[in-house]
């Protein structure tokens, strides 16, 4: 597999750029190298191609920030979601319809290439949905099954939108390409037909079971693959798991957006896992061995004698799975000096003891305060 360019370089910006300048520059590139100007050049098609999965990744905050680090590799989750694949300019320009308009209008694109790939085909509508996971599953991964109500094509018309024994028939308006041409200096402008809305036909008798849309709405069960080592909050995108178009064009995406609970011990720091275990004086002082959970089991993890209140311990390579090589972060134990807050009378026996060897004053702990008070005021 070709080595891929780097995507700044591709987009002929700096690594520091905002995010409009990054949607500017994709924007000149769309237009030079846009299929429509460049009838048959397959090197512009790759150009093409080449600019919208850079933009794909750097106008997302979550993907730019994992390029930043790790490069192409860090896109790739355990099953390869995340980075950027384009079979076709349909997925395209349905994926970047903010920018090309995606016939509703508003772009720069619309109105100036016919839109050669489609023929007034519009992608079906583009799905989210939220995915909630364990902080666990967000270590080593999981599957997911989701419930989701969208619509499906109707079983009753299989989609056409007629009545049973009719047909829809060509738009007259537009003679059923969906889209009405006009010249405009050298460019052919295409604009959505007004009379079809797109879709090229008319329908005389619609199907009475989806009214003539030619799809019905269903409750849907989809498999999610979670990779091992996803953040909270990252956006998965499901390629042709949306909504079916309503002219013939490709089916929306999924946008799954995850989810991780919090854990009863554990906490994150980028690829590490980090948990707090506390200890007594003792342990602290004179050193020991002590048992701790990870995400996998368990470890055991030296302490030793003259350990500090809050001194952390490393465990190599039982953290989250890294992006950029595939291996794991590690996890870091945080030990803390528990004050205990009552004493048997032979533990304050032993504490007083300890006491008078360190050469320390301490109050006695059963002395009421008025005979304090009254200590203090015989010896000034």
């Amino acid at each position: 597999m070709a080595k891929k360019r780097d995507y700044y370089a591709v987009l002929g910006v700096d690594r520091n750029a905002n995010q409009e300048d990054i949607k500017k520059a994709y924007r000149k590139l769309a237009m030079q190298y846009h299929p429509d100007r460049n009838p048959g050049d397959k090197a512009a098609e790759g150009k093409f191609k080449e600019a919208a999965e850079a933009y794909e990744v750097l106008h997302d905050p979550d993907k730019r920030k994992r390029y930043d680090m790790y490069g192409i590799e860090g896109l790739g989750g355990a099953d390869g979601q995340g980075a950027p694949n384009f079979s076709s300019m349909e997925d395209i320009f349905s994926q970047f319809a903010d920018i090309f308009g995606g016939g509703s209008g508003g772009s720069i694109f619309e109105g100036v290439f016919s839109s050669g790939f489609g023929q007034g085909r519009r992608a079906g509508a583009s799905l989210k949905c939220r995915v909630n996971i364990t902080f666990e599953e967000s270590a080593a991964g999981a599957t997911k099954t989701i419930e989701l109500r969208r619509k499906e094509i109707c079983s009753s018309c299989r989609g056409s939108g007629s009545a049973s024994g009719t047909k829809p028939r060509n738009c007259p308006t537009c003679g059923g390409r969906g889209q009405i041409y006009r010249s405009q200096g050298f460019f052919s402008v295409a604009q959505t037909c007004p009379s079809c809305h797109g879709k090229g036909t008319t329908i005389d008798k619609p199907c009475p079971a989806c009214g003539g849309d030619g799809r019905e709405s269903k409750v849907v069960r989809i498999k999610v693959s979670i990779p091992a080592g996803i953040e909270d909050g990252t956006r998965l995108r499901i390629p042709d798991e949306g909504e079916p178009s309503d002219s013939g064009g490709q089916r929306g995406d999924l946008y799954c957006y995850i989810f991780v609970a919090e854990h009863d011990f554990f906490t994150r720091q980028g690829d590490d896992v980090v948990c707090q275990i506390p200890i007594t004086f003792s342990q602290a002082a004179l050193g020991t061995e002590l048992e701790v959970p990870t995400l996998k089991n368990k470890a055991r993890v030296k302490i030793p004698a003259g350990t500090q209140s809050g001194q952390v311990f490393r465990l190599r390579g039982l953290g989250f799975r890294r992006f950029r090589d595939k291996t794991e972060g590690d996890q870091i134990v945080q030990v803390v000096v528990e004050t205990p807050k009552k004493l048997t009378q032979r533990q304050e026996e032993l504490f007083r003891e300890l006491a008078a060897l360190d050469e320390t004053y301490v109050s006695p702990q059963r002395k009421g305060f008025m005979d304090r008070w009254k200590d203090y005021f015989s010896d000034s």
